[in-house]
């Protein structure tokens, strides 16, 4: 997949995007807190607390016009146009790093940022056009990965030009080079054309955002993936903002240590990335968040204890920092703190991809990227209220981090109930009885359809539903049970059973039976049958399924292969899944 056309110029010219942000803005930063501080025409603590605030303030005003404008227009088209303009704004500022206009590079900051507003929707929104549905997932990692990296080389590239004797000269080039080159990649993006008639749009910056955002809250699982993502954009700003403070005050460690704690904390993130397309089987899986908080949790805690409690003479430098082996523990934390965030967010912007609506999976990336932009500012207040007037620490900051995300957690389990299903479905079809697909394709990613089965126990649909990343709908005219998968099946609101009359038959409990069918295809849902509930309605059900594609599914357990018992007993509990497509359903008993 990485070496394809359809994603690797994409993948380039995503990267070099988010690499020149962040070398321009650290090089901006740099160059105003270390150098020409008399040419400054404003204080530098104000300007770079402006500086700040221009390039995320693009967020708010632009992503909500910027998703519909992605969701409206050729994709390949719109990611040209966008790194054209890269190119313009810094050849602008390449002139004013030469001529050393600060006031001018601050206005080319927020033109940056409103670039990246722009950039954001289309670059997530392209994933689930270009890659198959088992590649969603490593392309999501992929672009993680991409993005911390850029993150990372960016930081340090920034601090090598400023410490050079060549600073403007080699700062402008640099940022005109990385431009040229994206473009360049973006021009062999394939083309994405529309499949339907492109609306026209009106920029309404203030109101866009909050119809945007109502949008997104429609779908409580598209909003809840929403809040998680932002949540961990929290946490991740204000580790980055940090990170220098930390490293000199509990530390006692100099500017290469804090470049070290960025590498470890974003290669972790890379490889929590990757670690979660193996997890996740190449299938879009929730079930993983629970595992991303648990890590955020455990070694955010132990980062906290980690920390030594010696005062050397001398401020550590990166290699006498790796040098001493009292500080693996807390370098192993940081790392694994990375690497908890990256099996944390992948699957939900893969779930976000894969649950819209075709044609708003931009729109709601924007309401994302809104939400984010609002919580990296939250971040910023409350890490100045809890170190100032609060009077705490910033070991007790990353501690109540740490401890939020056990609150986090909790809320998003009492609030969603899907998720606490995909959780269980999750251990129970990957780990309790491994699942695999025997024979057939995958269920519809889109649009309704009828699954129908012998299946009927709450175990059974629980694997049914772990084949497909959309909530399946279980009609039932049979009781499941009172066992606690039963219970939990029910409370995820997808199982409707009907009641049976005194004498056995679908009297009052057909009709039910019949709406429920009726509205869940109405709704464009994903319905599961079980045949032998609706034998006796079956005259009734076939003027209403003939249009609606049909599948059969059942679940047969996989024989051992071989005579050796080791092979017998891995495979005593592992089900394959069978799928075939379903023309009629059985109208009668015979």
């Amino acid at each position: 997949m990485i070496l394809t056309r359809r994603f690797l110029p994409y993948f380039i010219t995503q990267c070099l995007g988010a690499l020149n942000d962040n070398v321009y803005k650290n090089i901006l930063l740099l160059l105003v807190t270390y150098s020409q501080l008399a040419s400054l025409p404003i204080d530098v603590n104000l300007f770079v607390n402006l500086a700040a605030g221009l390039f995320i303030l693009p967020f708010f005003l632009f992503s909500a016009h910027a998703g519909l404008i992605a969701d409206n227009i050729d994709k390949a088209i719109l990611i040209r146009r966008l790194k054209l303009l890269e190119v313009i704004i810094m050849c602008c500022g390449a002139a004013a790093i030469v001529s050393q206009s600060y006031l001018i590079m601050l206005v080319l900051l927020f033109l940056m940022g409103t670039q990246s507003a722009f950039f954001g929707p289309v670059k997530y929104s392209l994933l689930p056009m270009v890659l198959k549905d088992n590649e969603l997932v490593r392309g999501n990692a992929w672009v993680e990965m991409g993005t911390f990296i850029s993150i990372l080389t960016g930081t340090i590239v920034a601090g090598l030009i400023v410490a050079s004797d060549y600073t403007n000269t080699l700062a402008a080039i640099i940022v005109v080079f990385l431009a040229s080159v994206g473009y360049i990649s973006s021009r062999f993006i394939p083309s994405i054309p529309l499949s339907f008639e492109p609306k026209k749009l009106r920029f309404t910056p203030f109101s866009g955002s909050i119809a945007s955002l109502k949008k997104a809250r429609r779908t409580p699982s598209i909003w809840m993936a929403v809040l998680a993502i932002s949540w961990f954009w929290f946490l991740g700003a204000t580790y980055l903002t940090q990170f220098p403070n930390f490293a000199k005050l509990h530390l006692h460690a100099g500017a290469t240590v804090v470049s070290l704690l960025l590498a470890l904390f974003s290669v972790g993130i890379a490889a929590g990335s990757f670690l979660c397309d193996r997890m996740s089987f190449k299938q879009v899986e929730l079930g993983l968040l629970p595992f991303g908080l648990l890590g955020l949790t455990i070694f955010g805690i132990d980062l906290y204890w980690a920390v030594p409690d010696l005062n050397p003479v001398d401020v550590y430098t990166a290699s006498s920092f790796i040098g001493e082996s009292q500080h693996y523990r807390l370098m192993f934390d940081l790392f694994m703190v990375g690497a908890s965030g990256g099996l944390f967010i992948v699957p939900l912007y893969a779930f976000i991809q894969a649950r819209t609506k075709e044609g708003e999976c931009a729109q709601a990336i924007a309401a994302n990227n809104i939400m984010n932009a609002l919580f990296m500012v939250m971040s910023a207040i409350f890490a100045i209220i809890f170190l100032g007037p609060l009077g705490g620490s910033i070991l007790h900051l990353f501690l109540v981090l740490a401890l939020a995300n056990l609150v986090v957690g909790a809320l998003l389990f009492i609030r969603l109930a899907e998720l606490r299903l995909r959780l269980v479905t999750y251990l129970l079809a990957r780990f309790i009885h491994p699942l695999s697909v025997a024979q057939g394709d995958t269920l519809p990613k889109r649009g309704g359809a009828v699954l129908t089965g012998s299946s009927s126990s709450a175990k059974d649909l629980f694997l049914i539903q772990s084949l497909s990343i959309r909530p399946i709908c279980f009609i039932l005219r049979q009781p499941l049970g009172t066992g606690f998968l039963a219970k939990l099946l029910r409370t995820s609101g997808n199982v409707f059973e009907s009641g049976l009359s005194q004498h056995g038959k679908a009297d009052a409990g057909s009709q039910e039976y019949i709406e429920h069918l009726a509205k869940a295809l109405a709704n464009d849902e994903l319905v599961y049958l079980c045949i032998n509930d609706h034998l006796d309605v079956g005259d009734k059900l076939e003027g209403l399924l003939e249009s609606v594609p049909r599948l059969s599914i059942s679940l047969q357990p996989l024989h051992p292969r071989g005579d050796k018992s080791v092979d017998k007993m891995a495979s005593s509990r592992r089900i394959g899944v069978v799928l075939s497509q379903r023309v009629n359903i059985p109208l009668e008993n015979d």
